[in-house]
């Protein structure tokens, strides 16, 4: 195993995510302790380093990855704050007086930490790591509570509660479910809901085979869809933040993946606010509706002549 290798077993053990044992950070590890690809890890030492003319200085020239320079902000921002926080390294430990943008700015591996590394491959190894989580916790956990407690809860039918990850697009399928629905589908029964972080949050694989919508190809839904059985309409709803309304494309898109669904089909684009709306406006097509959750109690409807229904 090479030393990028231990260096991402390192880190996994004493509990960072994903995204902080990976090949930069595992890269930045070695930096701090000075270990070569060569070197024992027992003979690890700190060293403060700063990020350019230190860490990716040190990387390049023993490890022969040559960053760009603009990649400095990405050690800074996705390495080595989260390093910081979970006590595997000291910021300006030598200086503790230097502002938070001093180009003196510099790193070094915590004692704790150091010790850990110090016993990697060794008979202490397990004890080192036990050690060092007693002391400081497991910044993963850490992360995962924050999430938790970031999440969007949405309340569907029989009183389910499902977990949306935080977003603004997930504020505006929230809202689907719990402000437009009963508005506007009768309160209608939730049959497919994604997640930006999970696309199929919540599908109704039985009542969508039932109307004749491919459940094998659920991923081609839009965000969310709500049939209202008293209508027989399903409305097929897309959340923007960004992209993605319901366009001409894509209600050919959907027209052709819902061919054999017989039921009434009520396309809408949903959007937080008018300013997202106005950026989308000219790409929304004909006989659709949008809805706006800072309106909630009103509909724009995409053609003269009628109010909304089917297609």
């Amino acid at each position: 195993m090479n030393k990028i290798l231990e260096a991402q077993e390192i880190l996994k053990a004493i509990g960072l995510p994903p995204a902080q044992y990976n090949e930069m950070a595992a890269l930045t590890l070695l930096a701090l302790c000075n270990v070569k690809e060569d070197d024992n890890w027992a003979k690890a030492t700190r060293q403060s380093l700063g990020v350019t003319k230190g860490i990716m200085t040190f990387v390049n020239e023993y490890y022969g990855k040559a960053y760009a320079p603009n990649t400095r902000e990405t050690f800074r921002r996705h390495v080595l704050h989260q390093f910081v926080q979970a006590r595997v390294a000291d910021y300006n430990p030598h200086d503790p007086t230097l502002p938070v943008n001093s180009p003196r700015a510099h790193y070094a591996i915590t004692l704790d930490a150091l010790n850990v590394v110090r016993a990697y491959q060794t008979p202490d190894w397990q004890d080192a790591v036990a050690t060092f989580i007693d002391a400081v916790g497991e910044l993963s956990k850490i992360y995962l509570k924050g999430r938790e407690m970031t999440q969007i809860p949405v309340t569907i039918s029989e009183g389910l509660v499902l977990q949306l990850s935080a977003g603004k697009h997930n504020e505006v399928q929230a809202a689907i479910v719990e402000e437009f629905a009963p508005r506007f589908a009768n309160g209608g029964k939730l049959l497919y809901l994604g997640d930006t972080a999970k696309k199929d949050l919540f599908v109704d694989t039985e009542t969508l085979a039932r109307l004749g919508v491919p459940i094998d190809q659920h991923s081609k839904l839009p965000d969310v869809v709500i049939y209202d059985e008293s209508r027989n309409w399903l409305f097929l709803i897309e959340a923007v933040t960004s992209h993605g309304p319901v366009s001409p494309k894509r209600i050919v898109e959907l027209e052709e993946f819902l061919k054999d669904c017989n039921v009434g089909k009520v396309y809408v684009t949903a959007f937080p606010d008018m300013a997202e709306f106005r950026k989308h406006s000219n790409n929304i097509a004909w006989e659709t509706e949008v809805w706006i959750t800072e309106i909630p109690d009103h509909m724009i409807h995409f053609n003269g002549d009628r109010f909304m229904g089917p297609r």
